[in-house]
């Protein structure tokens, strides 16, 4: 069925009971690849389905750390429906059109970022082809586009929480508890010329006890979308509930680390600190790879952080003198500096392009960033995304870009402003973003170099910590420090060795590796590091020469769907749910107000 104008709807809206409900088949996709390459569809070379290639590493060479991560959004809601539903993640554009060619689905979902709409609109057009009689439901951040409605053939376009809208859509589990899907963090990782085939403990399985953020950042495209400002949306509002769903993840994954997708975890501080005093109860040695901003994370001592088992965490660092509540106050060299030495991690992230930069200060800003020396950092541009404040201001003020002047495939954060800056001239943001990465490569090193140092200083501080949880931990994390980080260090050492900054801070980190850990790491080094270097010189020429890394598609079905007849094999998708989950909480709503800090 097809409409003039999707019917657009927010978290707060109830939508209209699809005729089949719970009986409908639904179809959930991601966007058609390939991802890595530039086509009449917005695909981009710049632009591929990597997030550290993409935002973090991407200047690295073969030391980039490359991976995958799967649409997690559609298998929260696969894991949520007790209608028959099929997830396709990564499809091909043949392999799109014979999933809809093959199958009768009532229900076509199509999940997407702003940029991708040319793709959505082919996707659209190509289900009214197959599947005349097919609702199509567009949601993810490209629902946010004010107009999506002219621009794509969808029935209803769907801005917010996912899972409660197709429950109330189909009339389906509405107001039970949320089933938490299996999830790997990533796949695919590569690096040094590598494909890493780790056991599974080695991967951290994804739990998301929220989406949305109180503290509204007015760029914040995912605060925006679950409410903006002192908004969010609890899935786990407990303790007991989120050390439930991960003591049962541990169990079925064998895991013992978790990338926490929530997007200022340590911000719920009752929350957090209920889950630290179960995990010390039960014994649990778990490793977290969090989202915080700085002040949410000056709300704790380190020997909390270390305690709650803290490993890595995502940080906001914006920009030099940025007006960022999240920032007030706080030294963040000192912060980052004291993570470190502690051996937690830190991504930073910043970004170029504020309103207060200019032609004549954007290396001092750069400089700044690169002066953290986090064993990561993300720049991205400042880019007002649809559904922002930051949107709303700078339409307001007509200073966006039109289509015919940016391409929408072309506005992911590394290319191109799509508004008007006040201050730097039009075509030099591309290359301010080279500028910046190349920097903060060329004063720091590989990423994969930083963590050994970093993991080091952990080692070192806590091995023999009173807490046996944590001296596990700092165990399991530093595994690596006698075989792997020595032969990557000596041959990163090697591949740099015509650049002496960088090859001299290799000489220092080996230097220490060997000392701490004796002939291990240095036969390590001699032998592994050889390999590594004639591995990482290999991967370096592949890339000149054009590779690009691109997913396999997934092909997943709920227990209701793998009853029905299909041509192709499948994997079956599993879930777990909490036990502990007050009924009141099993249809989350957007929640208002601040938490408890």
């Amino acid at each position: 069925m097809s409409l003039l104008h999707a019917q657009i709807h927010r978290p707060d809206s109830a939508p209209p009971v699809h005729p089949r409900g719970r009986k409908a088949r639904v179809l959930l996709a991601s966007v058609c690849g390939p991802y890595a390459q530039d086509d009449e569809y917005g695909s981009r070379a710049l632009n591929p389905m990597e997030l550290y290639h993409n935002q973090v590493t991407r200047v690295q060479g073969p030391f980039s750390l490359r991976m995958f991560h799967r649409s997690w959004g559609l298998m929260l809601i696969q894991a949520n429906l007790s209608a028959p539903c099929t997830v396709l993640d990564f499809p091909t554009w043949e392999r799109f059109e014979e999933e809809i060619r093959e199958n009768d689905y009532d229900v076509v979902g199509i999940s997407s970022i702003v940029l991708n709409q040319r793709k959505v609109r082919a996707m659209c057009e190509m289900v009214r082809r197959h599947l005349p009689n097919a609702t199509i439901v567009i949601g993810g951040h490209i629902a946010n586009v004010p107009d999506l409605a002219d621009r794509v053939d969808a029935d209803h376009i769907v801005r917010g929480d996912g899972v409660v809208w197709f429950r109330r859509f189909l009339d389906d589990r509405v107001g039970e508890p949320l089933s938490h899907p299996l999830i790997a963090s990533g796949f695919g990782t590569r690096c040094m010329g590598i494909t890493v085939q780790g056991r599974p403990e080695d991967t951290a399985a994804t739990v998301i006890p929220s989406v949305g953020c109180p503290l509204g950042c007015n760029f914040c495209s995912t605060s925006a979308m679950f409410g903006g400002k002192g908004r969010f949306v609890n899935f786990y509002e407990t303790g007991d509930e989120l050390f439930d769903v991960m003591d049962q993840l541990s169990t079925r994954m064998g895991v013992r680390s978790f990338f926490v997708m929530d997007e200022n975890f340590l911000l719920h501080r009752p929350r957090a600190l209920r889950l630290l005093e179960l995990m010390e109860r039960h014994g649990k040695p778990w490793a977290f790879y969090v989202f915080s901003s700085a002040n949410a994370l000056r709300k704790y001592t380190p020997d909390e952080l270390v305690r709650i088992g803290v490993s890595w965490v995502w940080m906001g660092l914006e920009g030099e003198e940025s007006s960022y509540k999240k920032l007030s106050g706080v030294d963040t060299f000192e912060l980052v500096r004291g993570l470190q030495g502690h051996g937690i991690r830190v991504l930073g992230s910043s970004i170029i392009g504020l309103e207060e930069h200019t032609a004549e200060n954007i290396d001092r800003v750069i400089d700044h960033s690169a002066r953290h020396r986090t064993d990561f950092h993300q720049f991205m541009l400042y880019t007002p995304i649809p559904g922002t404040p930051l949107h709303a201001e700078l339409a307001a003020a007509g200073r966006m870009r039109t289509d015919a002047e940016v391409d929408p495939a072309d506005v992911h954060g590394q290319s191109v402003f799509n508004y008007r800056h006040a201050s730097l001239p039009p075509g030099c943001e591309g290359e301010l973003m080279i500028r910046a990465f190349t920097r903060d490569f060329e004063e720091n090193g590989p990423s994969v170099v930083r963590i050994a140092e970093t993991t080091l200083a952990g080692w070192r501080r806590h091995r023999d910590h009173p807490d046996a949880r944590v001296r596990d931990r700092i165990e399991w994390e530093s595994r690596s420090l006698c075989t792997q980080y020595p032969a990557m260090v000596a041959a990163a050492r090697r591949y740099f060795r015509d650049k002496p900054a960088l090859r001299d801070k290799m000489d220092r980190l080996l230097r220490e590796l060997t000392r701490e850990f004796g002939w291990k790491a240095r036969l390590a080094a001699s032998l592994g590091g050889r390999f590594l270097h004639w591995t990482s010189r290999r991967e370096s020429d592949r890339l000149a020469r054009g590779w690009a890394y691109e997913p396999p598609t997934f092909y997943e079905v709920n227990e209701a769907a793998a009853a029905q007849p299909r041509r192709r094999a499948f994997t079956r998708c599993q879930s777990v749910r909490s036990d502990t989950t007050d009924a009141a909480l099993c249809d989350p709503v957007v929640a208002t107000g601040t938490r408890t800090t």
